[in-house]
């Protein structure tokens, strides 16, 4: 009882330096950083598995939740709720930058090379790629959106509810529809 309370007090010191965030006050942003960052690099270690890489992630984190606290809504949901997928997210593109990174700097071995010159692999994924932008051509535009919000841009079924005004239930069971007609389309 007495932990759902000071939850619910710093649930709502954090709110409210949002809404001063938004209004410009840096010092609200200090205490946001000063209650949030540790827990926050812990979050992001947990993501990244390295401590420099959570450190620039959280640094991202926090210009993004400067630039943006503007458009925090308390209406649509928590304030630690929205710092934590803001958060996540810069720490899924630095992971994803870090993969295309190893990728493109790991030295190419024969297996790979001759993967690469191999003709009949190169159209095979060049087609399944068709394939796949043609079957996602076939569904209706408000669908396919959730489809990339979802898949491309890696945004949960809660951010997509919260940026199209959708209610939650109505993305899921858009997205289940969407993904189960493109298995149809793909055979």
């Amino acid at each position: 009882m007495v932990g759902d309370i000071a939850l619910t007090q710093k649930a709502g010191e954090i709110e409210a330096a949002l809404l001063a965030c938004a209004s410009g006050d840096k010092s609200a942003l200090r205490r946001i950083y000063d209650a949030e960052s540790p827990r926050m690099i812990g979050v992001a270690q947990r993501l990244l598995k390295r401590r420099a890489l959570a450190e620039e992630a959280v640094q991202d984190a926090f210009v993004l939740i400067w630039r943006h606290a503007a458009r925090f809504d308390p209406e649509r949901g928590a304030g630690l709720t929205w710092i934590y997928a803001i958060l996540r997210n810069r720490s899924l593109s630095i992971l994803r930058d870090e993969k295309r990174t190893e990728t493109s700097d790991a030295p190419v071995g024969e297996e790979t090379a001759s993967e690469e010159d191999d003709p009949e692999t190169v159209m095979s994924k060049l087609s399944d790629a068709k394939a796949l932008h043609a079957c996602l051509e076939t569904l209706p535009p408000q669908r396919r959106g959730l489809v990339l919000l979802a898949f491309v841009q890696g945004l949960t079924h809660g951010e997509i509810a919260g940026k199209l005004s959708l209610p939650i239930g109505t993305v899921k069971s858009w997205i289940r529809r969407s993904l189960m007609s493109l298995k149809e389309c793909l055979g």
